[in-house]
């Protein structure tokens, strides 16, 4: 059924309204490195062998451009189109609908080119090579079909000084396995502590509270399994113009309904990425500061991996 090494694929293709810019393939790295460049790096050094980026057509040119001559010859690429005409089975495209349809929608373009157990990340965010380790050890020890992961970080190391920020809160049994994953919008820090807003009140959260970054490890068959969850999403939110399909709603809707389990996988990478333009600096001293302390080789490809 599966090919033999596991595949990360990247989400890409993401409109980055907060941001206003292609945070995908803005430079941050000390020889003008994107964030994914680091994603990648730490990918192929954790044993993944074939990179699936989701992208949009119409940026195809400009992105494969940057991208391959870097990574040519170093990994196995494929690249899969979000469209908002995929997978409607039949239903017409509401009017004025220009907004992609979230991350999972984005997976599930994914569907004919899967052919391997794989992770799933965001382009813009910097996950860290433990994680790469940790997700490449569960999906070539732990996976089968239903038996999912999760990689956690811990709250405090995913906030921004500029702004709110939308995190999935993941809570878990005692076996660690995940019971839910609840999408916290609004999540911003004060004065050291966290707080979400619900409803105009101010809610403390536990700094050290597992949270979701969109890092998944998964099976083919869990992107077979949420095409009828899609088409039960459009049936009841496709007039809403801005709804999205979400990676960690569907995982919370699959441990729900009982089609599957999710282990917690914890590491103590450091995260960083950009949601507002005012990270940019941040992300660019952060990878500075790794690049002469944990061994990143200041220009990944040329003096990295060959």
């Amino acid at each position: 059924m599966h090919n033999s090494k596991p595949s990360l694929v990247i989400l890409a293709a993401g409109m980055a309204s907060r941001y206003g810019g292609s945070k995908q393939t803005e430079s941050f790295g000390p020889s003008g490195e994107t964030i994914m460049e680091y994603s990648i790096f730490d990918a192929i050094k954790a044993g993944f062998d074939k990179v699936i980026f989701i992208i949009r057509a119409e940026f195809a040119e400009s992105f494969k451009g940057a991208i391959e001559p870097k990574l040519r010859g170093k990994v196995k690429l494929e690249y899969v189109y979000q469209g908002l005409g995929k997978f409607r089975d039949g239903r017409a495209l509401p009017e004025g609908r220009t907004k992609p349809y979230g991350t999972q929608h984005a997976l599930l373009c994914c569907k004919d080119v899967l052919d391997a157990p794989f992770a799933v990340i965001n382009a813009d965010d910097f996950y860290g090579l433990d994680a790469f380790e940790k997700a490449y050890a569960f999906l070539t020890q732990s996976v089968e079909d239903g038996k999912y992961a999760c990689l956690g970080y811990q709250l405090k190391n995913t906030l921004s000084d500029h702004g709110s920020v939308t995190r999935g809160e993941i809570q878990v049994d005692e076996g660690n396995y995940i019971v839910g994953i609840k999408e916290r919008k609004e999540i911003f820090k004060r004065a050291d502590k966290a707080f979400r807003v619900n409803d105009g009140d101010e809610i403390a959260m536990d700094l050290m509270t597992p949270v979701s970054m969109n890092f998944f490890c998964f099976t083919p068959s869990f992107v077979n399994w949420s095409e009828g969850e899609y088409y039960d999403f459009l049936d009841r939110h496709d007039t809403d113009l801005k709804a999205e399909f979400l990676i960690p709603e569907v995982v919370d809707r699959l441990i729900k309904t009982g089609k599957g389990v999710v282990s917690l996988v914890k590491t103590d990478a450091s995260w960083f990425g950009v949601t507002f333009k005012e990270d940019a600096e941040l992300v660019r001293s952060e990878l500075d500061q790794l690049t002469s302390e944990d061994g990143y080789p200041r220009n990944l490809w040329f003096e990295g991996i060959n």
